[in-house]
């Protein structure tokens, strides 16, 4: 009669600790922007899941699908917290003002399909740790003050290309993707 306690206990325990990452990095994150709208305010970190959280969307296992917070008038850094995570599908950071570098960690979300950092102020390299991505299907990096990855580790990501500087389907590396994005802009 006790074994099954323990095992209940013991599986909670994981899915608190699973969720308790999630809304840490969300929340890390939230804490390095400025919200004049107040869009955030749901945002809250007791919580054992970010799932009833605005513009977040959850998979039925209650980890974080997608972040939609494109236009939402947001001033700050993007966080490396946001690495963790890991079965983000889709990160939509568009037309805010994000600045600073874009952090490696975010070469940690492995199941990640869409990027879009599109006209934000992001500056200095894209992170090599970005072809660790091998799901990424659309990337948008239209930000005039972003570079190549540094000489020697061009990473290689499967794409291809459109007019609109989204990166999709196919295969091809990431510099000769990033170059036409930057080209464009």
């Amino acid at each position: 009669m006790v074994a099954p306690f323990y095992l209940v206990l013991i599986v909670s325990y994981f899915l608190i600790a699973s969720g308790n990452t999630e809304v840490k990095a969300l929340y890390a994150f939230k804490l390095n922007l400025v919200d004049p709208n107040g869009i955030l305010q749901t945002w809250d970190p007791t919580l054992i899941n970010p799932c009833s959280w605005d513009h977040i969307e959850c998979r039925t296992d209650n980890s974080a699908f997608l972040v939609r917070l494109g236009n939402a008038n947001l001033t700050g850094v993007l966080a490396p917290q946001l690495g963790d995570l890991r079965n983000l599908h889709s990160l939509e950071l568009y037309s805010n003002n994000f600045m600073g570098t874009m952090p490696y960690e975010l070469g940690n979300l492995t199941k990640l399909v869409t990027l879009d950092l599109f006209l934000n102020n992001l500056t200095g390299p894209i992170p090599d740790t970005l072809g660790n991505l091998k799901k990424l299907r659309v990337f948008f990096a239209g930000n005039p003050g972003l570079t190549m990855p540094e000489a020697g580790s061009p990473p290689s990501l499967p794409f291809g290309n459109s007019a609109t500087t989204a990166i999709a389907g196919g295969a091809a590396s990431l510099c000769a993707a990033v170059a036409f994005a930057l080209a464009w802009w």
